[in-house]
């Protein structure tokens, strides 16, 4: 079974301000590293915001193309789930935004599961790895 690893950084932005980033896939390639193009493949009309994205990653060993589908609640909670992949099982996450003061806490949550054998904590530690790299990214693409 998969475990999910998660991490928490404050923005000094308010939640609308950091979710509008994180909604805006067309700026990922920018911010996050790994992914090097986005497609938004469908919009929730009555939201504005995409429900199915395709991703093209390349993180040095591992490069996949997936696409991932999300549900939002308003600007506190966006949580995605695994459409369909070359190279990995599931993946399932969400950021999770609290207004604080002076900002915005935001709890990133992953849990990956990849078709090719790998020892759980190497697992662990790429997810790690992927959730400081993206949570470090928003921040920095946030306060600029």
């Amino acid at each position: 079974m998969a475990e999910r690893t998660s991490s928490t950084i404050t923005i000094d932005a308010t939640p609308a301000e950091v979710m509008a980033v994180i909604a805006g896939f067309e700026g990922y390639p920018e911010w996050t590293g790994e992914v090097k193009e986005t497609e938004v493949l469908e919009i929730d009309e009555s939201t504005g915001r995409a429900v199915r994205v395709r991703f093209k990653l390349d993180a040095g060993v591992i490069s996949d193309e997936h696409v991932l589908g999300y549900t939002w609640e308003d600007d506190r909670e966006v949580r995605w789930t695994l459409v369909t992949s070359q190279m990995l099982k599931s993946l399932d996450g969400r950021y999770a935004l609290g207004p604080i003061a002076g900002g915005t806490e935001v709890t990133y949550e992953l849990t990956v599961d990849v078709k090719i054998p790998m020892l759980g904590m190497l697992k662990r530690k790429a997810e790690k790895v992927i959730i400081d790299r993206a949570l470090t990214g928003l921040k920095k693409r946030v306060e600029s």
